[in-house]
């Protein structure tokens, strides 16, 4: 199959064959007819599978076909994103492939100066992508206008739930058209995600392209069991010894990966960290050098997971391993993209055997242990014992966690109580938006599963799930 068999018209084909594409991925082959049906969808593929250009390419051709019925653009379509890189790597991807088109889009979001962004939105752009917060800031000094949005597409969904986006998702879907095509692409599926496409999607077409929460197939794993003193010294060595030029590596915390891209540069291994405490303009020059190969090791939080695209990355390290389990997935899909193939590190200590056993559970499979002299340790995971089934239902540590972060965020009616790295943080008036200083929040009632509702407000009975497993 090619792409001109999928019903996108010439100057789009155009573009994709000067960008050397010519037959599409499984994802694309599936969602680019359903889309251009104006069908809602809701579509989950593993990471580096081409889910960017699956729903960007049927968006410009429905965008073209449509005449533009106002001499100066609106904005017709809106693509929102967890993180500033991924909205900057999905505006690319549209200006690409819609080069040869009579469309205008352009992206906003936070950590830059917002007035050349209303400077752009007043002369009018056909198609929007933003991250959550900043597209509000906008909305609340009203210089942009959603009012005539046909589509709504929602990327890496997952994660902006994960990042605590739930209320800043609702805030724009209330102010947008009822009458609009949705779409929403996931990496993996869980309950809120399920509930969220219950809210959002009219008979939605479900797409799966793979198991869902599978690794990608082209993808070497692989794990050291060791001391926690020891990781800085083993990752060294695995770079120095294995020649690694380009190395992405995540941890847990930011000042985590400063502290580990000091140690790494003292090794005289090039290195730079990436996370949500840096300017907007120090994230751009890392992830820049980082591809072009003056920086041989990028030190990353999670908030680079759904960012950086490089065809060819050859290595990713879990220096920590994530302590939600689908993170994992996301973190090492930034190698193997694409067919190609890629090798997925994790070193693991005695505190997060926990999480490894929560990561193997999710991707059903057991994830292959190397032992290196000197390194590593002796630990062995001894699996706790498994509840009673006729005490009731047990929640599962993702789930746990899940739930704490949705007690402390279910407290604050206004923005989420969540660093854009999705750390806890105590909320301040300085993550207000200008309308909302000083107010109160709104008094809250809990129900019996933990979920907040004002006072006023009388619970809703609960509604029946579509079946998305067919």
């Amino acid at each position: 199959m090619s792409f001109s068999s999928l019903g996108l018209s010439a100057p789009i084909l155009k573009a994709l064959y000067e960008e050397g594409y010519e037959n599409p991925t499984p994802i694309q082959s599936k969602a680019i007819p359903v889309i251009l049906q104006k069908k809602d969808v809701l579509a989950g593929a593993q990471t580096g599978t081409g889910k960017t250009a699956g729903f960007t390419l049927p968006l410009l051709e429905l965008l073209n076909r449509a005449k533009k019925t106002e001499a100066k653009p609106h904005v017709r379509a809106l693509i929102l994103t967890p993180t500033r890189e991924l909205a900057a790597q999905v505006e690319q991807s549209v200006d690409t492939y819609g080069k040869y088109l009579s469309l205008k889009s352009t992206v906003i979001f936070g950590g830059v100066g917002i007035n050349p962004q209303i400077a752009t939105l007043k002369k009018g752009v056909d198609i929007l992508v933003a991250t959550p917060g900043r597209l509000l800031d906008h909305v609340g000094q009203k210089t942009v206008d959603l009012s005539k949005v046909e589509f709504l597409i929602l990327d890496e969904a997952d994660r902006m739930l994960d990042m605590g986006f739930i209320n800043d998702i609702k805030k724009v879907l209330s102010i947008l058209p009822k009458k609009r095509q949705n779409l929403l692409f996931s990496a993996t599926f869980s309950d809120e995600i399920k509930a969220l496409a219950d809210s959002l999607l009219n008979s939605p077409v479900l797409l799966e392209v793979a198991r869902r929460n599978e690794t990608g197939g082209g993808i070497d794993q692989a794990l050291y069991i060791l001391d926690k003193e020891k990781k800085r010294e083993l990752l060294a060595h695995l770079i120095e010894d294995g020649k690694w030029t380009q190395v992405l590596v995540f941890t847990r915390t930011k000042h985590g990966a400063n502290k580990l891209s000091e140690f790494l540069a003292g090794r005289g291994i090039t290195s730079a960290a990436i996370h949500g405490n840096k300017s907007q303009g120090a994230r751009t020059k890392a992830l820049a050098d980082f591809k072009e190969g003056s920086v041989r090791v990028l030190v990353a939080t999670d908030i680079a997971a759904r960012g950086i695209d490089i065809d060819l990355l050859p290595h990713v390290v879990n220096f920590e391993l994530p302590n939600i389990s689908e993170d994992y997935v996301h973190r090492i899909g930034r190698t193997g993209r694409a067919g190609n193939e890629g090798s997925a590190i994790s070193l693991v200590c005695g505190e997060e055997l926990e999480y490894l056993n929560g990561i193997q559970r999710l991707i059903k499979k057991e994830i292959k242990q190397i032992f290196l002299e000197g390194f590593t340790s002796k630990q062995v995971y001894v699996a706790p014992e498994k509840p009673n089934k006729s005490k009731g239902k047990t929640q599962s540590r993702d789930q746990k966690i899940r739930a704490e972060r949705d007690a402390r965020n279910g407290a604050h009616s206004g923005k989420q109580n969540a660093s854009k790295d999705g750390q806890a943080k105590k909320p301040d008036n300085r993550d207000k938006r200008p309308w909302e200083k000083d107010k109160k929040s709104e008094s809250t009632n809990r129900d019996e599963k933990g979920k907040s509702y004002p006072k006023t407000q009388k619970k809703n009975s609960q509604t029946s799930k579509r079946n998305y497993e067919k």
